[in-house]
């Protein structure tokens, strides 16, 4: 009898007691290799598939983490071979084990969707504002401000102010148009690059009381001051 066989023997007919470990350490690593799963679906093209057979990154990370559940229970056979998961299926056809893997992987289908999701409407959001910005330097040389999101910043070498009340001493700044786009920009992307969660642009307190304008994440805690 064969490990395979083995392990059929003793969990036929019931729940397999590495299921809920194995679904946790899968949806983790699959949480926590977001970046990675990023990168692959922009060099596609950022093309969603259909079904697990398209998925991006899943396959990988139950592959990654039955190796380390492997390790630590050598009771446990070695699913993944040359051909795959569709190999694991084939050699598990009569077993409950099956099910289980099938429910796991689905659940992890669903979780890769739901963060390509959330990139996508991050993006939307970014490119929106991005676009709102370069539209109005190149319409007049202005600056849709960040936090009304209505009005046009006035930006010269003294201040930078808007009718929604935002008002920023600049002296001795050298703060142009350009510049400010630039910052504007760059802290957008800066965020986007780590969090799926659209950030907000407000106004705060330094130090020494003067205002500064801030843009910040209560989803990822991410804090910087733009001007």
């Amino acid at each position: 009898m064969d490990a395979l066989d083995r392990h059929r023997s003793m969990y036929k007919g019931t729940t397999p007691p590495w299921k809920e470990t194995y679904r946790k350490r899968c949806a983790d690593r699959l949480k926590n290799s977001r970046s990675r799963l990023l990168e692959k679906y922009r060099k596609i093209g950022g093309t969603l598939g259909c079904g697990a057979s398209s998925s991006f990154l899943v396959q990988e990370v139950m592959e990654e983490e039955w190796t380390a559940l492997q390790s630590a229970d050598s009771r446990l056979p070695s699913l993944w071979r040359k051909n795959g998961i569709g190999e694991v299926y084939s050699l598990m056809q009569e077993s409950d084990d099956l099910a289980v893997l099938e429910e796991i992987q689905q659940e992890l289908v669903s979780q890769e969707l739901s963060i390509i999701e959330e990139y996508e409407k991050s993006m939307q959001y970014e490119e929106g504002y991005l676009n709102s910005v370069v539209e109005g330097m190149e319409e007049g040389g202005q600056i849709v401000c960040p936090i009304c999101r209505m009005n046009n910043l006035t930006v010269n070498s003294h201040f930078t102010s808007c009718l929604c009340g935002v008002y920023i001493n600049t002296k001795h700044r050298n703060i142009t148009p350009a510049h400010l786009q630039s910052l504007l920009e760059s802290r957008v992307t800066q965020h986007m690059e780590e969090c799926l969660h659209n950030p907000v642009f407000s106004m705060a307190s330094n130090t020494d009381g003067s205002p500064n304008m801030i843009i910040s994440c209560k989803v990822c805690d991410y804090l910087s001051i733009v001007l």
